[in-house]
């Protein structure tokens, strides 16, 4: 047994086929499968459950997947902290983000960093924040960028900045700069669909205010650019994250409006995992963004 079956065994199990992880791998179905029934051989015992072409894990396989993950990723980690060490170092840093901060931050402060960093291979994956916290888990990622809560006892989490969630209009609409929360009353409201974490900070607020069941649900739209057009042209208006529309503040397509006595923010978290070793571009990474957050 060598450290490329207990790889390729936690890979078939978070993937849920051996086909895709061999697609994954760039191996042949049959060699993977070749790979697990060895590991089956060691441990003498079923790794999987094949019953009616299902492929699911036995209590056997779940118990060793907790061992052989622990394993790759100290190898993983063991690997890097070696070459670190000599010199023989392939800089890859790998950022994972929710969408705000995927789509409107981190693009130019990634971009800034990779100036100073030629040679660094970075590479930015956005998805919802628990698929993100996921991929922060399972090693898919170095460090994650997200809002909303994180609860995970491996995780190091730090703040890295305060957003606050404003209302905005079209250049059309007839507010002025502030009104009383009552008048949202006879507003269309264009939300971010149901499952948005924005979204339900936003109704927990206008909740807390008397106001929520009182609001005309105009549209529901699961992209906040979308919403943006939308507000524009005078559909109805909409409370989203400042920092996703800064550009259409200062160019003037759309509005903020202050509501009186009210006002809606959420933090913005850095998330690392807790692990003896960190690479050295991780950390000059997370110095480089506090620092240009300061």
């Amino acid at each position: 047994m060598n450290i490329e079956h207990l790889k390729l065994f936690c890979l078939v199990v978070e993937e849920g086929s051996i086909s895709q992880a061999a697609r994954l791998n760039y191996m042949t179905q049959p060699a993977v499968t070749r790979h697990i029934h060895h590991l089956e051989d060691v441990y003498g015992a079923l790794l999987f459950d094949r019953t009616n072409n299902k492929l699911t894990v036995t209590k056997i396989g779940e118990l060793l997947y907790s061992y052989a993950k622990t394993i790759v990723n100290e190898f993983n980690q063991s690997q890097e902290a070696v070459n670190q060490a000599i010199g023989k170092y392939n800089e890859t840093l790998r950022v994972g983000a929710s969408f705000t901060l995927g789509e409107y931050y981190l693009p130019n402060v990634l971009g800034r960093f990779k100036k100073q960093n030629a040679e660094l291979n970075a590479k930015l994956s956005i998805k919802n924040t628990p698929s993100i916290l996921e991929d922060l888990a399972n090693d898919l990622i170095d460090i994650a960028f997200v809002e909303g809560i994180v609860q995970h006892s491996d995780f190091t989490v730090e703040k890295l900045a305060e957003d606050e969630l404003i209302l905005v209009c079209s250049t059309d609409h007839p507010w002025k700069n502030a009104i009383s929360i009552d008048e949202l009353e006879n507003e269309r409201m264009i939300w971010r669909e149901a499952n948005s974490g924005t979204r339900q900070i936003v109704e927990e607020a206008l909740r807390e205010n008397g106001i929520l069941s009182k609001l005309n649900n105009f549209m529901e739209i699961g992209s906040t650019q979308a919403i943006k057009s939308a507000v524009e042209a005078d559909l109805g208006v909409s409370i989203l994250p400042k920092l996703t529309v800064l550009s259409e503040l200062a160019s003037g397509r759309l509005r903020e409006i202050s509501i009186n006595e009210v006002n809606i923010t959420r933090n913005l978290w850095i998330v690392k995992k807790t692990q003896r070793f960190t690479k050295k571009v991780v950390r000059d990474f997370f110095e480089y963004v506090k620092a240009y957050q300061s």
